[in-house]
């Protein structure tokens, strides 16, 4: 005769975030604690705003419209990525630590944000 099997239930949920499935208990209660790891969905997207930035402000390009067209992507893209790089700096470094709340993902950001950087 066998043994009655044992089941275990423990709620939880998966999320992805920065295309990683993340654990998520219901209540909100912290797993054990490790390394912060930055989103990299939002890693890079930060990283090309900064760079669209940067060459446009340097004269490499004159227009927003000629840098969407040699980047291959649409204005209004290229638009909504640049906003990113008007993000706090405080904000920016928790960003690329891995330190950010766990709402603050490429998609919120690409809605807007207030643009005082107290409100971030």
């Amino acid at each position: 005769m066998s043994a009655p099997a044992l089941v275990v239930r423990v709620p939880m949920r998966f999320r992805r975030r920065g295309g990683r499935r993340r654990i998520e208990t219901p209540d909100g209660a912290p797993l054990p604690a490790r390394a912060p790891e930055p989103d990299g969905a939002l890693v890079k997207a930060l990283a090309r705003a900064f760079r669209w930035r940067r060459m446009l402000e340097s004269g490499d390009f004159a227009s927003i419209a000629e840098l969407a067209r040699v980047e291959r992507i649409s204005r209004s893209y290229l638009t909504t990525m640049l906003r990113l790089t008007f993000l706090a700096p405080d904000v920016v470094e928790a960003i690329l630590d891995g330190r950010q709340g766990a709402e603050v993902t490429l998609e919120a950001l690409m809605e807007g944000v207030p643009v005082e950087w107290e409100e971030q």
